[in-house]
């Protein structure tokens, strides 16, 4: 009577027993109140969000676990130094001296006064994005983002405007320099591509749709997303690919890791990309910033040849093909689909169907290695191309050429 319910549990024991069996107890006790805490107050792993890979070395990722988020500490280190550039350019449009409007039912249905009237030229505006990578004024972005461009101007984060002068782009690489006259402006801290890894934190930073301050989070889908693969083949470009988002407006803007450093140009690309965006590695940037910034024009060799991948299943359902107009050899290389007139490949005797398998004693497995090859040879330097044309195995010499000079 007016025992605890644990008292008939206890009786018969003695002291030494008691004394356990009440440790046992609380243990027991203590695991319930857990349970209950976990269940009752929310904390189940699921809800927890993940936590940023450690920063070796630096004290962002406790400063940011302690602050509560990772992404703000990173655009606070990058942010003051993201520009928006705002272009003007002008463009003739046809008038009545244009030879369609010379076609007598044209001069009759809207009458001479109409065409008198027309607009010479028309202004026409873009936006983009850009960083800041020197203290004296050098901006890094996209060739698109000025190309032809007039007129540019470039506003701070903190307000300020300046006129921008565009000192070297390539269209190639997608890659162009803007100058300002400032001083000791904010600058981007850049990292380094090379050490990117799939599932890394990306933060995209710029000004979407003309949105200023625009900071997207996401992760690094993928590495080495040749231009073929996202579907400009005339450009030479390996895209970091992340599904953090990347709109009209970010091009130019930098793609940053989880310490703050810029690891990336964003580029977009694909406007029918969901879901996906693209950024140029900011090693390639790095690798040709002062030639651009000096206005040198930046050579990229070629072949002159439309190429694809070979593997020998593709071989085999090529050849068992009765509507294939040639046939190849069952191997891993790069098949020519056509050799274009004047070109580097034509002078060395490049054919249709011949597969490529070495250059320079490297073998070469597929078209995008074949690409990357021929980009960072040198103008005029001999190749060494091993190909095979049928049963045959054949030497030739190519000397790549100016890409800007094919025909």
């Amino acid at each position: 009577m007016g025992l605890s319910p644990y008292a008939g549990l206890l009786m018969g024991m003695n002291t030494m027993h008691i004394s356990a069996f009440l440790h046992t107890l609380r243990a027991s006790l203590l695991a319930l109140s857990l349970m209950a805490v976990f269940l009752i107050g929310g904390l189940s792993p699921v809800a927890a969000a993940p936590l940023p890979p450690t920063v070796a070395g630096t004290g962002l990722l406790a400063d940011a676990v302690i602050k509560g988020n990772f992404v703000s500490e990173a655009v606070k280190k990058v942010g003051p130094a993201v520009v928006r550039i705002d272009t003007e350019k002008t463009i003739t449009r046809r008038t009545s001296s244009d030879p369609i409007f010379e076609d007598p039912f044209f001069r009759q249905f809207f009458g001479d006064e109409f065409f008198s009237q027309m607009p010479r030229e028309e202004r026409l505006r873009g936006q983009g994005s850009g960083f800041i990578v020197d203290r004296s004024g050098i901006i890094l972005t996209n060739s698109h983002v000025v190309n032809g461009a007039d007129r540019v101007t470039v506003t701070l984060k903190d307000g300020r405007s300046f006129d921008g002068k565009v000192q070297g782009a390539d269209e190639v690489t997608d890659l162009a320099v803007v100058k300002i006259d400032g001083k000791d402006l904010p600058v981007a801290p850049l990292g380094d591509s090379d050490q990117v890894q799939v599932g890394d934190w990306a933060i995209a930073v710029g000004n979407p749709l003309g949105l200023d301050n625009t900071v997207t989070l996401g992760i690094v889908s993928t590495l080495k997303r040749s231009s073929a693969q996202v579907g400009i083949p005339d450009k030479r470009l390996e895209f970091i690919q992340t599904d953090a988002a990347i709109n009209p407006g970010n091009s130019g803007g930098p793609l940053v890791n989880d310490k703050g450093e810029v690891v990336g140009i964003n580029t977009a690309i694909r406007a029918d990309a969901m879901g996906i965006g693209f950024a140029i590695p900011i090693n390639k940037a790095k690798s040709i910033e002062s030639r651009l910034a000096r206005g040198e024009k930046i050579p990229h060799p070629y072949l002159g040849i439309q190429m694809t991948t070979l593997t020998p299943e593709l071989a085999r359902e090529n050849n068992t093909d009765p509507n294939s107009s040639f046939t190849v050899p069952e191997v891993n290389g790069v098949v020519v689909l056509r050799v274009l007139p004047k070109t580097p490949a034509e002078k060395a005797g490049m054919r249709r169907g011949d597969v490529i398998t070495q250059i320079d004693g490297t073998a070469v497995t597929t078209a995008t290695q074949l690409q990357s090859l021929v980009e960072n040879s040198q103008l005029g330097q001999t190749l060494q191309v091993k190909v095979l044309r049928g049963a045959q195995t054949r030497q030739l010499q190519l000397r790549p050429a100016e890409m800007q000079n094919a025909a």
